[in-house]
């Protein structure tokens, strides 16, 4: 429509001032990793959305032309049971699959900050700032999370560290008593 030809054209008007990447954030510090799943992620979970939401319009239509609703309250019911579920469990699941996959990790060496950028509920990119000493690793290997910044549980990928030097600070191998010679030695 219309509305849209003009936001998009701002978009683009802004876009073309500034020289810089999209990705320049110097109030988070440098960009030390960038996620390469973050179009996938949000792909599948803007899919997922939408395909619920186009459920949820189309299910009173379905009742009504196939004449469920007249036949079995269990057939109903049953029918009611599974659309649901794909219309709200698959949605959950994905965000709280996908709610730590960091999208981009910044770095502030002079205090020794990290800005973490993932995905909230709703699609919006949401940045979570941590010290490194507020980083613990799990005890036994997890699926979605590399790490736990506080209590969030982050995902990261470390060979998409363009510096391996910045993952191993971020998690904490670069001290000292990681690599102690007469450990090694023994």
């Amino acid at each position: 429509g219309f509305i849209f030809q003009v936001t998009s054209f701002q978009g683009v008007a802004v876009h073309s001032l500034s020289t810089s990447s999209p990705h320049d954030h110097p109030e988070h510090g440098r960009l030390v990793y960038k996620g390469n799943l973050a179009k996938t992620v949000l792909g599948v979970r803007f899919f997922s959305y939408s395909t619920s939401i186009f459920n949820l319009f189309m299910m009173p239509y379905i009742m009504l032309k196939s004449g469920i609703g007249v036949e079995s309250l269990l057939v109903q019911a049953a029918f009611y049971g599974l659309i649901g579920f794909f219309t709200f469990v698959t949605p959950v699941t994905l965000h709280i699959l996908t709610k730590g996959y960091v999208i981009r990790l910044y770095y502030k060496d002079e205090v020794d900050t990290y800005t973490a950028i993932t995905y909230n509920a709703i699609l919006a990119e949401k940045a979570t700032v941590f010290h490194q000493k507020d980083v613990k690793i799990p005890d036994i290997t997890k699926m979605f999370t590399t790490f736990y910044a506080k209590t969030k549980s982050m995902l990261v990928n470390p060979t998409h560290f363009p510096n391996p030097q910045d993952y191993n600070h971020l998690m904490g191998y670069d001290k000292s008593s990681f690599f102690k010679f007469e450990e090694l030695e023994e």
